[in-house]
């Protein structure tokens, strides 16, 4: 019998598969409706576990996940492998892209998320951490 290795979630890091803006949509009907955060979450928690118990090997999770905190639950999911893939994206690159998205995010909101971000490191759990450099 051979050994099979933990499912793998790599979490993305940076970026606003289980995608938190998908389930708010599916949720509040509004892709943009901040007000139902903790819901959001919780749903997106159920689902990675129900993934993760019906074996599937890979999960992505697609969230800003800012800070430790907001990635600590994710740490905490038993029996997977969980990796950050973190996308290294200079703040005027982001203000340009989100001038071009369907659904515009305030600038200033934006300036209040790149002040929140701290990079993940495999001090925080992570089995590893990949960076992506954008320009």
């Amino acid at each position: 019998m051979s050994k099979r290795a933990p499912p793998r979630v790599p979490v993305l890091v940076g970026l606003p598969v289980l995608s938190s803006d998908a389930i708010r949509g599916l949720l509040a009907d509004d892709v943009t409706n901040q007000t139902i955060h903790a819901r959001v979450f919780a749903t997106l928690r159920y689902l990675l576990r129900q993934r993760i118990a019906l074996g599937r090997p890979v999960t992505c999770v697609d969230a800003t996940h800012q800070t430790p905190k907001e990635r600590r639950p994710h740490l905490q999911m038993p029996g997977c492998r969980v990796e950050a893939v973190f996308f290294a994206t200079p703040f005027a690159v982001c203000l340009a892209r989100n001038a071009a998205r369907e659904h515009v995010v305030p600038p200033e909101a934006i300036a209040r998320m790149a002040a929140r971000m701290v990079r993940p490191t495999r001090g925080e759990g992570f089995a590893r951490v990949r960076v992506v450099r954008t320009k």
